[in-house]
């Protein structure tokens, strides 16, 4: 498979066999002891993770196994970041970004052995890259895209530069993002990401290639409209996650950050905030601002930890904090938080406010602002019976729009319109 790693996620490792296509899964039994579906789907994930493990990684493998639960058939083709490791590679790979030869030929290779009702794609860059709807078009198979991010209008996919939101590429030349660097600060690769949303941008292949997208929120899908993207096709689903069980009862106590430690997480505000506010703050993860947490008074730096230290550390905070100044996609920490009945305070920016309930679910606080934030913390903590009531009400936001269940509702509905939408015009341009 020239060096592409097929795996079921389930204990196997790159370069291991594809699903089992002998075994069976009982599906999902609904309230009234219903199937979820009738007709089982068959369904190819393809993603291209990325070099450090993150929430979207995370999200796919998530996605993979509540689809297979739910009595799907699932196979998947993961391209892995990790193998580029020389300047040849990352040379070579620049270049062949915007058509990726060889990564959409392995999944040709996988349409052809697999034949799947749909091939449902999420990260394409920069392995497989946006041609691969065209050329799974081609054979009859419909296409599902997950928008996690903005690079389809965006190099550094979060719509920022200088620590504020940025949509100059919305629209407008994706060159400019070269002259600003704004993929990881090189300008070699903000041209191999530019020259990608250029050449799809202009062969049509978000118009004209795919037949569904998903957008994770109402806000996203509104900035994927304005570049272009057709909305009649832009479906919103959120991203699912397993239900850790009964929330726990007893004290809580202060404010927990997790996630990466970068300039558009809000970590140097959320630093400035925590000298500023009453009560405890403490910090999960790591990143470049790693030594922006260390020895700052009210501040407590765990580094890392796994999904069991991270879910046990949220249980028992009174809220997590996302500090965000970017336009997040739909943040998983958030889900996480609900999960275990902890209210969440969040910046009021981008799709934040309409996750977080002012009040309600959470709290909000002016991006980029330690004063607001500092305060938003300090109401969690002179008010802990306050604390706890949203905490039972993002429990509750949980239950209705994150679990596996609701998630896995909303998703085959959307497989099944990108079915019928490419059975209807084989040979040209899906409605």
């Amino acid at each position: 498979m020239q060096g592409q790693a097929r795996n079921a996620l389930a204990g196997t490792v790159d370069g291991g066999d594809l699903l089992d296509r002998d075994r069976r899964i009982e599906p999902d039994r609904g309230p009234g002891g219903g199937t979820v579906e009738a007709t089982p789907l068959r369904i190819l994930v393809v993603h291209n993770r990325y070099q450090v493990r993150g929430g979207e990684d995370a999200v796919v493998e998530q996605e993979v196994a509540s689809l297979r639960r739910a009595g799907q058939t699932v196979e998947t083709l993961f391209f892995d970041n990790a193998e580029i490791r020389t300047v040849a590679d990352r040379l070579s790979t620049a270049y062949e970004a915007a058509h990726a030869p060889r990564g959409i030929a392995s999944v040709l290779e996988a349409v052809r052995d697999f034949r799947p009702d749909v091939v449902h794609a999420h990260n394409v860059f920069p392995r497989i890259s946006p041609g691969v709807h065209a050329a799974v078009r081609a054979t009859g198979t419909a296409t599902v895209q997950t928008l996690h991010n903005f690079r389809v209008t965006c190099a550094n996919g979060i719509l920022m530069r200088d620590a504020r939101p940025c949509e100059d590429c919305i629209g407008g030349s994706p060159y400019k993002a070269v002259r600003h660097a704004c993929y990881r600060g090189s300008r070699l690769g903000s041209l191999a990401v530019a020259r990608m949303i250029d050449v799809h941008r202009r062969a049509g292949t978000w118009t004209r290639d795919v037949d569904r997208f998903i957008a994770l929120t109402g806000f996203a899908r509104s900035r994927f409209v304005a570049a272009g993207l057709p909305e009649s096709r832009i479906r919103i689903k959120p991203n699912g996650l397993a239900d850790p069980g009964p929330i726990r009862d007893g004290a809580r106590a202060g404010i927990l950050y997790v996630g990466r430690l970068g300039p558009e997480k809000g970590v140097v505000p959320l630093v400035a905030a925590a000298r500023l506010a009453r009560g405890p703050v403490t910090v999960i993860g790591d990143g470049p601002l790693v030594e922006a947490v260390r020895d700052v008074p009210n501040l407590t730096y765990l580094g890392p930890r796994d999904r069991d230290g991270v879910r046990a550390a949220m249980a028992a905070a009174a809220a997590v904090v996302v500090p965000s100044l970017c336009y997040e996609g739909l943040p998983m920490v958030i889900a996480e938080a609900f999960s275990v009945g902890t209210p969440v305070v969040a910046s009021r920016i981008g799709a934040l406010p309409d996750l977080v309930v002012e009040g309600e679910t959470g709290l909000h606080a002016a991006p980029g602002d330690p004063a607001a934030l500092a305060r938003a913390f300090d109401r969690i903590v002179d008010d802990p019976e306050a604390a706890r009531a949203m905490g039972r009400a993002a429990r509750a936001a949980y239950e209705r729009e994150w679990t596996e269940a609701s998630v896995t509702a909303r998703a085959l509905p959307i497989y099944r319109e990108a079915i019928a939408a490419r059975a209807a015009s084989p040979q040209r341009d899906v409605p």
